[in-house]
């Protein structure tokens, strides 16, 4: 028998007892109090959540790459992080993944009783080519689920750093991993429906972490998205946006320095800004690691670079 009485994600809330009884307004009222609570609860993990932010960074820096692993709302919601990451931050699909209990069918379907098997963990880690040069996050609401145990266990026998989410103190999956989030948000206003708060604060959290580790990486310039894909119209004018708000430059201008750099929105930056040659730049990139404002500073403190003298102040 499972005992869920010990979960915190499964004890029901005295705030919403008669919840049933309730006028529609009063019902949501309530609702929108207790999703307040989120942030708070994610707030407490932030030491965390920034080592977690370092070793993620420190494995994508050296070739290893970022994998999510859940069960039902929290394997979707891996999945929604990861696949964002290749149109916000112009990386290879293979750089940041998201696997879930059952596979693809279970993103649209649920497929609950594919969370029991561990042993299903690691034989989608292994068809994944998961090695220990990578970095696992397990994601649980109430860090007891079999699926992520079993991977978070098998990337630790590998030497791979692993990273464990859930929503309920004295976790499982929080006792097997290097680095252990965990808000507490408390029972649900439907007793032990998960999607709600702890979905809504694994949300908030793998935001920061794929966020703040692509800032860390070099993909934003001040709060700029300049490693944006341009790959639709939406994109094409906000990265032309993007290259106006960085220069202070005209839409013409915008478009003329994205065009030389052939639609690379930090290229195209540097151009404007620099003066220098596509050829020039993503040389100069190379060499920065890709860092954009770290570059342009050391450009601005070296008299000794021709292109120094162009830098627009």
């Amino acid at each position: 028998m499972i005992d869920l009485t010990k979960l915190t994600t499964e004890q029901r809330n005295p705030a919403t007892m008669h919840i049933d009884a309730l006028p529609t307004l009063d019902m949501l009222t309530i609702i929108n109090e207790n999703d307040q609570t989120v942030p708070l609860a994610v707030a407490k993990e932030l030491p965390a959540i920034a080592r977690a932010v370092d070793t993620i960074t420190s494995c994508l820096r050296t070739g290893g790459r970022l994998f999510y692993l859940g069960a039902g709302t929290s394997g979707r919601l891996g999945i929604l992080d990861a696949v964002e990451c290749p149109p916000t931050y112009s990386t290879s699909p293979e750089l940041v993944q998201g696997l879930i209990a059952g596979g693809t069918p279970a993103i649209f379907r649920a497929k609950e009783g594919a969370e029991d098997d561990p042993r299903l963990a690691q034989a989608d880690l292994k068809e994944s080519g998961f090695s220990t040069h990578d970095v696992l996050v397990g994601i649980a609401a109430s860090g007891r689920t079999p699926y992520v145990l079993g991977g978070l266990q098998y990337a630790h026998e590998l030497g791979a750093a692993t990273i464990a989410l859930s929503c309920s103190a004295g976790s499982k999956i929080a006792d097997c991993a290097d680095i252990a989030i965990t808000p507490i948000t408390g029972p649900e206003v439907i007793t032990g429906s998960t999607r709600m708060k702890a979905g809504t604060a694994q949300k908030l959290v793998l935001n920061m972490l794929s966020t703040g580790t692509m800032i860390k990486l070099g993909k934003v310039y001040g709060n700029l998205m300049v490693d944006v894909k341009t790959s639709n119209k939406k994109l094409e004018e906000r990265a032309r946006h993007i290259v106006m708000e960085a220069c202070d430059c005209s839409r013409e201008e915008a478009i003329t320095a994205l065009g030389n750099a052939a639609g690379q929105t930090k290229l195209a930056i540097l151009l404007q800004l620099t003066g220098c040659s596509a050829e020039e730049g993503q040389q100069l990139l190379r060499q920065s690691d890709g860092r954009l404002g770290k570059l342009l500073k050391d450009l601005s403190h070296d008299n000794s670079t021709e292109i120094r003298t162009t830098i627009k102040n």
